[in-house]
């Protein structure tokens, strides 16, 4: 009988201590998901450009010839995103996804909109990525964070051009600027210090 109930006690041991192993080895896996990795970002893979490529060419056949004239070009910049700093970089990418998500899915053309779940969907997976590389740049930076002036220089054209332009012009801006944005902006902000 006391047998039997060591043999319980060392079975119930040993079940508490597989599940502690198990509990223990599976927080490292889940911070590792947290962690910041971009490298994905580096090249946009071809099924995700056929996706994008399709939106655009979707939008320009439906888009008819306009006489509106936008007063802004909302994505225009005269510098690179290679010119700033890496989290720099990752602020330019994630006001870019912050727009150009907030437009897709109020878009106005119903026969468009319904072939931008796809790309909503990857733009807000990006998004999330992008977010938390820039909580984890923050983390280990020392110093407040203070953007570069061309920067704020261009968030502040951004936030004008919302107010002030139409939704056609936002649109068509947005929708030009997708292929931009992730080849050459999110690209380079994966590459980080290798970005030259």
């Amino acid at each position: 009988m006391l047998q039997g109930k060591k043999m319980n006690m060392g079975c119930k041991l040993l079940l508490v201590l597989t599940l502690w192993a198990m509990s223990t080895e599976a927080f490292p896996r889940d911070e590792q998901k947290r962690e910041c990795h971009l490298s994905s970002y580096v090249t946009l893979l071809p099924w995700k450009q056929i996706i994008f490529n399709n939106v655009r060419d979707k939008f320009e056949t439906i888009t008819l010839p306009s006489t509106q004239i936008c007063t802004t070009s909302i994505f225009h910049r005269d510098w690179q995103v290679k010119e700033l700093s890496v989290l720099d970089r990752m602020i330019l990418v994630e006001a870019q996804l912050n727009f150009t998500i907030d437009m897709l899915k109020e878009f106005g053309d119903p026969s468009l909109s319904k072939e931008l779940s796809s790309p909503l969907e990857i733009l807000g997976y990006i998004r999330n990525d992008i977010k938390r590389c820039i909580q984890d740049q923050h983390q280990h930076q020392p110093q407040p964070h203070q953007s570069d002036k061309k920067l704020t220089t261009w968030l502040n054209k951004v936030q004008k051009a919302k107010r002030t332009e139409t939704p056609a012009c936002l649109e068509t801006a947005v929708i030009f600027n997708l292929l931009r944005m992730l080849n050459t902006d999110l690209s380079c902000a994966a590459y980080k210090e290798r970005c030259r």
